[in-house]
């Protein structure tokens, strides 16, 4: 038995006073006793500080804490229920030098975060001992935390009178039966948090904060806070400030929230330090992002590339000892224990990545080889990219009757599927949907796709695809081009397609958006300037092809059967002399016809 909190500078007759407490007992459904709570305030009186005790059902003083004038320390302890929707089997009662016994938000809060049987506070006003008493209600509130039930002030001699095991029993009755939901069923209650950096970029904290709340939404979890700070870099430490941190320890157990998501990328070491001062698990953005690939994915290569993402993600965030750590091996000094379960872990996970890597490799083959052939058959590649949610799957499914899956979320679609379309003038292209990128995406994730996305790297021509309705469209483009850099696909020829133009409300706002870009406005959904998008992507390849009269020798078959292969030949004759075919041929093939030109 030990006294918890500052004693320092707390003189010795005091502390033997605070120990003396753990002699006393409490009649078993009673809250407490006379001389229980005079012993208490006595020494509150002299301190000027808090002192709280935990009592067992039994009356059995557990724990004696010592704390300041405001507030005091609540220690933790392991009691072991017959489920986690009981009550501990403890209650706390303690002092208020004020002598104000109503419960604060802090006690509220250690109430719900220990799920103590009851919180009473205590203190004397006008020579009387007052007091207040907190407990569970057994229902839970429309945002989904219990409720809860305060009485009081009201003498002591009063509380003493209440019936605790009556109401302990009814509590947990009540808290047994309110739901029949598992843990698994029940989503998880998040609570969001990001940093605002000084030197501000394209992104506000608020408009960054609302994305990661879709994120969150998206992966199934119910946000039920939001916390954000404003400082000139991140902790090193806990990402967010000491003080911060605490603020939303507080609400955590205030919402019943069971998860803190973070909008930016946290070290191991951030990572592991907030789960230990919070008590709840803690991701950041990219582990959110990675669990919605994973949940999204399909086939066997997109779950593969998110796999492989995830390892590299997880791999520095294994924790261990370091370099401590030993191996067995062969001769002196090599010698010891064997393998940890941690080198364990990490050898697997070394392996597995290198097996996907394997695979990955394997199917990169594969696609090479259809792109060989899709060169063969000289039919242009065009590439629909863009932000998340932008529309593109739709956008597939309007041009090419495709039934492509496509919903009103972020990363609803992550395989690409490619299409044939037919131009207004017949000409056949190949249309391809690609990935959403988003603002911060894990690197992990771009390289792990890397494979998938070098169809973007091969197409004759880019829509990037654009939500012209969304308020943040111009941070949206600037984070689609910058994962075009990272592939290496920035100078490709780009058309912008502002889709979503009849969520549109202020027309100023689209003028701006397509002011000095090459672009065209349509609706997917309604299916509004279609055709003149399908005209555009059509004046684009003929640009790139020059009109010609040929006429080829009847001798000369095969170059008919190459034409017909570019889908070059727009008309056909046969005259006494030969086939003379009018054409559309690539600028980069037409070297190869010009001996049966008559004219361009």
């Amino acid at each position: 038995m030990d006294i918890k909190g500052d004693l320092v500078n707390v003189k010795t007759h005091i502390q033997e006073k605070l120990m003396a407490l753990y002699e006393l007992t409490v009649p078993i459904g009673q809250l407490s006793t006379r001389e229980l709570n005079e012993r208490m305030l006595e020494i509150t009186e002299q301190l000027g500080r808090e002192v709280a005790v935990y009592i067992s059902r039994q009356g059995r003083i557990l724990q004696v804490a010592l704390g300041d004038a405001a507030t005091v320390d609540l220690p933790q302890l392991k009691q072991k229920t017959r489920s986690d929707k009981r009550l501990s089997g403890i209650r706390c009662i303690h002092t208020h030098p004020t002598g104000d016994v109503r419960l604060s938000e802090p006690d509220l809060s250690s109430l719900r975060r220990l799920r103590f049987d009851c919180m009473a506070a205590i203190g004397k006003r006008d020579g009387r001992i007052l007091g207040s008493i907190g407990v569970f209600s057994g229902e839970t509130q429309d945002d989904g935390t219990p409720g809860l039930l305060v009485y009081g002030p009201a003498p002591d001699t009063v509380l003493h009178q209440v019936n605790l095991s009556m109401m302990v029993t009814a509590v947990n009755k009540k808290l047994s039966e309110e739901t029949t939901q598992t843990t698994d069923d029940r989503p998880e209650r998040a609570v969001l948090a990001g940093v605002e950096r000084m030197q501000r970029g394209i992104w506000g904290i608020e408009e960054s904060m609302d994305e990661l709340e879709r994120l969150a939404e998206t992966a199934g979890a119910v946000v039920v806070g939001r916390f954000s700070q404003r400082r000139e870099r991140p902790d090193s430490a806990l990402f967010l400030g000491k003080g911060k941190v605490n603020e939303i320890a507080m609400e955590i157990q205030n919402l019943d929230a069971d998860l803190l998501i973070l909008d930016d990328e946290l070290t191991p070491s951030q990572q592991h330090n907030l789960e230990r001062m919070l008590g709840i698990r803690v991701i950041d953005r990219t582990a959110l992002i990675l669990d919605i690939f994973a949940q999204r994915a399909r086939s066997h290569e997109g779950r593969l590339q998110v796999e492989l993402a995830q390892l590299k993600y997880n791999l520095p965030r294994l924790g261990g000892q370091g370099l401590v750590l030993s191996r067995l091996g062969g001769g002196i000094g090599t010698r010891g224990p064997g393998e940890t379960k941690l080198e364990v872990d990490r050898r697997r996970i070394h392996t597995r990545i290198h097996d996907i890597e394997e695979q990955i490799n394997g199917m990169k083959k594969t696609r090479a080889l259809y792109r060989t052939r899709r060169q063969k058959s000289r039919m242009p590649l065009v590439a629909l990219v863009g932000y998340t949610n932008a529309g593109k799957s739709t956008l597939l499914n309007r041009l090419t009757g495709a039934d492509v899956f496509a919903e009103d979320k972020l990363f609803a679609t992550l395989d690409p599927t490619t299409r044939r379309l037919e131009l207004p003038e017949k000409k056949e292209i190949l249309l391809t949907d690609t990935v959403g990128f988003i603002q911060k995406l894990p690197h992990t994730l771009v390289t792990a796709f890397r494979a998938t996305l070098e169809e973007v790297t091969e197409a004759d021509l880019l829509l990037h695809v654009v939500d012209a309705g969304n308020s943040n469209a111009e941070p949206q483009i600037e984070a689609v081009i910058e994962v075009l850099k990272e592939l290496g696909a920035d100078e490709k020829p780009t058309l912008f397609v502002f889709n979503k133009t009849d969520c549109v409300e202020n027309e100023y706002d689209l003028e701006r958006l397509t002011r000095y870009r090459d672009a065209v406005c349509v609706s997917a959904a309604t299916g509004a300037n279609i055709d003149i998008l399908l005209n555009r992507i059509e004046c684009f390849f003929k640009a790139q092809s020059v009109e010609a009269e040929l006429l080829v020798p009847y001798s000369d078959g095969a170059v008919i059967t190459e034409l017909h292969a570019l889908n070059a030949v727009k008309e056909t004759e046969y005259v006494e002399d030969g086939t003379k075919i009018t054409a559309s041929i690539p600028e980069a093939e037409i070297a190869r016809f010009e001996k049966y030109m008559l004219k361009k």
